[in-house]
């Protein structure tokens, strides 16, 4: 069975730095795409930020030029290096990893627990 802790949240002022880290295990072979994604209060989960296997990105317009975006394909983890925050990126942040393939199964998308996020003064 695959997994996916997260860790780094907490909170933070605003202009503050933070870096989730998402590590998966489960006897991976490879993961096509891992990223993240956030749920604030009240609102639906949005996507924040994937990378694929090749290293090809993608992030929300809100958070370019302040997040980035980095894996490890050896050691299956992703990170999130989260610059010069806002109040409005507090939310509950979610790990996703989407096409893993194990040594007994594939699996479409799983995701993590959440680590919470809070920018505030």
């Amino acid at each position: 069975q695959v997994q996916l802790v997260e860790s780094g949240g907490g909170l933070v002022q605003p202009g503050g730095s933070l870096r989730l880290s998402c590590a998966a295990s489960g006897n991976i072979y490879s993961i096509n795409e891992m990223g993240w994604y956030r749920q604030a209060p009240g609102k639906q989960r949005e996507l924040v930020a994937v990378i694929t296997s090749g290293r090809g990105t993608n992030l929300t317009d809100s958070v370019k030029g302040r997040f980035t975006i980095s894996r490890d394909n050896a050691k299956n983890t992703v990170c999130l290096q989260m610059n010069s925050l806002k109040p409005e990126d507090t939310a509950l942040y979610y790990c996703r990893a989407e096409g893993v393939i194990t040594t007994l199964a594939v699996y479409g998308a799983v995701w993590g627990q959440g680590t919470l996020v809070t920018v505030s003064s």
